[in-house]
């Protein structure tokens, strides 16, 4: 009986062990973004590795969200006034269609990139729990800074641009 409880016992070490090698780690601030390709509204391809070298602001949203659209036009301003600063802003919705995204985004008068992550895919990745999510990364591709919740305003924003070493 001794034995058999000596055998259960590795089984479950090994088990467990190998479980946990399989779970990819939840993005810290510190360590390097997790890459990803998605396609923008328009199809074209878009990867976190080809934006090496520029600061990266990531927010995850969906139409269905009020605290995501609530912070929208915060998140207009800082395209309109940051991306002529190298700052490149991608909002990821997770799991809308193409044309209720678009036509949210038209209707809102939003003009910053919207990736589609149609099945959640990068969501996961990113261990997103609550929406909106966003993770400020900087040139190299390490993440600065992260917020789970709405932006409040502008300003809120800056604040966390600040880590990332551009120039205003």
């Amino acid at each position: 009986m001794n034995k058999m409880l000596k055998v259960i016992l590795v089984i479950l070490i090994v088990l467990g062990s190998i479980t946990t090698s399989c779970q990819s780690e939840a993005p810290e601030v510190g360590k390097p973004a997790p890459d990803f390709q998605l396609n923008t509204l328009d199809g074209q391809p878009t990867s976190l590795s080809n934006l090496k070298g520029k600061p990266v602001l990531i927010n995850f949203w969906q139409i269905r969200c009020p605290p995501c659209r609530m912070e929208m036009p915060y998140l207009q301003q800082i395209y309109d006034e940051w991306s002529d600063k190298g700052l490149v802003l991608l909002a990821i919705n997770i799991g809308e269609s193409p044309s209720q995204v678009a036509e949210f985004m038209q209707s809102q008068r939003l003009s910053f990139p919207v990736l589609l992550d149609m099945e959640g895919k990068i969501a996961e990745r990113y261990s997103i729990r609550a929406i909106p999510t966003s993770f400020f990364i900087d040139r190299d591709g390490i993440i600065q800074d992260m917020k789970v919740g709405a932006f409040q305003s502008k300003g809120e924003i800056e604040s966390s641009l600040s880590k990332l070493a551009i120039t205003k």
